[in-house]
């Protein structure tokens, strides 16, 4: 009996490192052992992997079986490896003898029921990602087809059964090539979210198309009731279609996430709502598998925290990285994994613990301590990093009783921002949220009156470093908005209110 090996990938991070699944048998005592750094899950195979066997119409072999998921460095998880195992069982027991070179640039994946059929395996996508620029063709799951069509840009194959696959093997009835067409599957529609069902709060839209535009981090304060959600996911609305590269981006990020990918969602930017009760490692991400949190979950799209003082201020605090570097980096004892994490900010909070500072109900009864402790919750220098600070306020009765939508649709403001975002590519070639410091030198030129003006407010705000360089770029936004060149007075006046909302 000779060794047979398959290759199939193992996921760490974003990256899928090659392995050559290699099978083993010699005569003795009959044992069958997993090596190479295998998770629980993909030792308890072995038991899948002799029923599926047996349910197929092929003899167990007796003997000594050993599998070596090589490198063996590389830590290996879940069932996508049964479909492989049994393959080597097989041919190495010499029960199937696959065509000449039929496993030569052929990577293959699937989970096996005990009856040989095969289940859908999680991140697929950034297998077939790096099985493409290998030139790999791969054997997967029917129901991973449409997944790994995504990225694929070779064959890819999609079986329901293991005896499928032998028969393909062995040349003598080949799998049918999946096509992008064959496996089209319907887009979730995105929800008609438009700014027009958002009744008054004028400023509120306006601090959210400048968001938009610049990719800026945002505060909403006020009351219960007041608005705060219904705007944070209108966001997403404002924001220029995804590329495809970028479509692929947030798919192989989501794709290594404990939830996995859905194709559904596939070109749709992200809006992730974690409940406050989350705890460090789901925002930032971790785990035995170092996976991606909520942060990089919302790579490219929104990331939106509701109530803000009721996260844990050690959560709190884990933000502040990524909203300035734009990208995660997770270490664990077993391995490190670095995540893109370009998201868009968005958080709320009431003004006091009963919600209702300043308010004109005056339910407020929250004694002033009361109120500097609950806003205490939020620290400083991370409330420095947020752009831009929006009272909310309480509607009045006849606000919300007009039937005439007051302001632009989404549709509007988007064409706007579209229209800005583009003046910023090409300009600087990236947004202006993302500008360095000796980029707002070159690009942020003000006007006289508008150098002056800022001079002045810095000095009587006390304006720090980083929130001078902040509300530069915000006030470079507005220009953008009203397609202007200079940087003027009016605009700064503008970013310097957005700035200085809240405190």
């Amino acid at each position: 009996m000779s060794v047979a090996r398959i290759a199939s990938r193992a996921q760490l991070g974003l990256h899928a490192p090659l392995v050559h699944v290699e099978v083993d048998i010699l005569a003795g005592l009959p044992i069958f052992q997993i090596v190479g750094l295998a998770a629980t899950a993909v030792k308890e195979s072995k038991d899948r992997v002799r029923a599926a066997i047996v349910n197929s119409g092929f003899t167990f072999p007796a003997g000594r079986i050993t599998v070596n998921l090589a490198p063996a460095d590389i830590p290996k998880e879940g069932g996508r490896f049964d479909l492989p195992i049994a393959l080597g069982v097989v041919i190495a027991s010499e029960q199937l003898k696959p065509a000449e070179d039929a496993l030569a640039g052929l990577e293959l994946y699937g989970e096996l029921a005990l009856g040989g059929e095969l289940k859908p395996v999680k991140a697929l996508l950034l297998a077939a990602a790096h099985a493409s620029e290998s030139g790999h063709d791969l054997v997967v799951p029917h129901m991973n087809v449409a997944e790994a069509l995504i990225a694929a840009r070779t064959g890819v194959f999609g079986a329901t059964h293991l005896k499928e696959v032998c028969k393909h093997l062995e040349k003598t009835d080949l799998l049918t090539r999946a096509t992008a067409a064959e496996c089209a599957v319907a887009q979730t529609a995105i929800d008609s979210l438009d700014l027009l069902d958002v009744r008054g709060q004028l400023q509120a839209k306006r601090a959210l198309a400048i968001a938009a535009a610049g990719s800026h981090s945002m505060l909403l304060v006020g009351p219960p009731g007041s608005g705060k959600s219904m705007l944070a996911r209108r966001l997403p609305g404002l924001l220029p279609a995804l590329t495809s590269a970028e479509a692929l981006e947030v798919a192989t990020i989501a794709s290594a996430s404990v939830a996995g990918f859905d194709e559904k969602q596939f070109g749709q930017r992200p809006f992730r709502c974690p409940h406050h009760t989350a705890s460090t490692c789901a925002m930032v991400g971790g785990g035995s598998n170092a996976g991606p949190g909520e942060i990089s979950l919302a790579h490219r799209g929104v990331l939106f925290l509701d109530e803000l003082p009721e996260f844990e201020r050690r959560t709190l605090e884990a933000l502040r990285e990524p909203l300035e570097t734009g990208v995660v980096s997770i270490s664990r004892v077993a391995m490190q994994a670095e995540y893109p994490a370009e998201l868009q900010l968005v958080v709320a909070m009431n003004p006091c613990p009963c919600g209702y500072w300043g308010d004109v109900s005056e339910r407020c009864e929250c004694t002033p301590g009361r109120i500097a402790n609950y806003r205490a919750r939020v620290s400083g220098p991370l409330l420095d990093r947020i752009d831009l600070r929006i009272v909310v306020p309480t509607l009045l009765s006849h606000e919300l009783s007009e039937n005439i939508p007051t302001g632009d649709s989404t549709s509007q403001v988007a064409a706007r921002v579209a229209a800005a975002r583009q003046r910023q590519l090409a300009r600087a070639g990236k947004l202006n949220s993302r500008l360095s410091i000796q980029d707002l030198g070159i690009h942020c030129r003000l006007d006289s009156a508008g150098e002056r003006l800022f001079w002045q407010s810095q000095a009587r705000l006390g304006i720090s470093a980083r929130s001078y360089h902040r509300t530069l770029r915000v006030a470079r936004t507005i220009a953008d908005l009203e397609a202007s060149d200079p940087i003027r007075a009016q605009h700064v006046a503008e970013a310097l209110q957005l700035k200085r909302g809240f405190v």
